[in-house]
């Protein structure tokens, strides 16, 4: 009997600390659920505006939809010369309406429509090696105003027409070369009409094909983002480079000519501009732009 007595206080005194256990346990996970229920919309609210920070230049006062488009990879061939597309650049502004059909682009509210970014050339000045003549980069220009720049949301989507017109200049830069020396000017740019779709060249170029990528969604479904999407071109012609050298100008634009092989008729040059797109309404972007700090007000000293 007294077995017995012992037995059952033992088995009563381990279910009370397996009660005791559990109510610890509970205790516990509520607490964590509470702090977790109290910190997530925090840092949910903050996550949730950062992914607005892209459209910060957005035009908001005077368009109705806001865009940024990054290029991350791709090539520029020039005749000769292909350089390849290592460094991002960045197509930044708004659009006056949200309908298909060419619009032109609304300038940021600060920084460029089009990020001047500068791109290794390979071989260098020569073409040989870059310890000949010292290294190159390029960087394509926009010439004229940022509505220059014409938008056609609808070709993108169809994979069919021009989805992008884009005049530019090349600027290269060398020690040898100058601070004047362009591929292209203000009174004969190079005008690409970029699509997604498929291009006819005219002779010795083939056909080579864009892609609208895919489409993504993002904060809350407010931005629309279009993912792996390619933009291509070779119906272009290519001036030849002017400005090259300074006062030696006659002499290094003929080396640049000769070097590239410019200038080149269409069907001979080639654009592939790959990356990525987002869009917003503008009234969005607005909602959860950046504010800017005022800077206090300095004290004034006491007389």
């Amino acid at each position: 009997m007294e077995i017995r007595r012992l037995l059952g206080r033992a088995r009563r005194s381990q279910a009370r600390r397996a009660r005791m256990c559990a109510l610890v346990i509970t205790t516990t996970l509520a607490t964590s659920i509470g702090a977790l229920a109290a910190v997530t919309p925090a840092m949910a609210t903050n996550a949730f505006k950062e992914e607005f920070a892209p459209f910060a230049n957005c035009p908001v006062e005077t368009a109705q939809w806001c865009m940024v488009a990054t290029t991350t990879s791709g090539e520029f061939k020039l005749d000769l010369k292909t350089t390849q597309i290592v460094n991002p650049v960045i197509l930044q502004g708004g659009l006056a309406t949200d309908a298909f059909g060419d619009r032109p682009l609304i300038g940021p509210t600060s920084g460029e429509a089009v990020s001047k970014t500068a791109q290794p050339v390979p071989g260098g000045l020569t073409g040989i090696s870059e310890s000949i003549g010292g290294p190159v980069t390029a960087t394509a220009e926009l010439v004229g105003p940022p509505s220059s720049v014409i938008v056609d949301k609808g070709n993108l989507l169809a994979q069919s027409g021009t989805a992008v017109t884009l005049p530019i200049r090349v600027k290269l830069d060398n020690e040898n070369l100058g601070e004047e020396c362009f591929i292209g000017t203000e009174a004969e740019p190079i005008v690409l009409h970029l699509t997604t779709g498929t291009t006819a060249p005219p002779f010795p170029g083939q056909p080579i094909t864009g892609s609208r990528g895919t489409l993504e969604s993002a904060g809350r479904s407010k931005i629309v983002k279009v993912k792996g999407n390619s933009l291509v071109d070779n119906d272009f012609a290519v001036p030849g480079a002017t400005g090259c050298g300074g006062t030696l100008s006659p002499l290094l634009d003929a080396v640049v000519d000769a070097g590239i092989g410019i200038p080149s008729p269409a069907g001979t040059n080639a654009a592939v501009m790959s990356g990525e797109l987002e869009e917003t309404a503008s009234v969005w972007a607005a909602k959860y732009k950046p504010k800017v700090k005022k800077p206090k007000k300095e004290k004034k000293p006491k007389a």
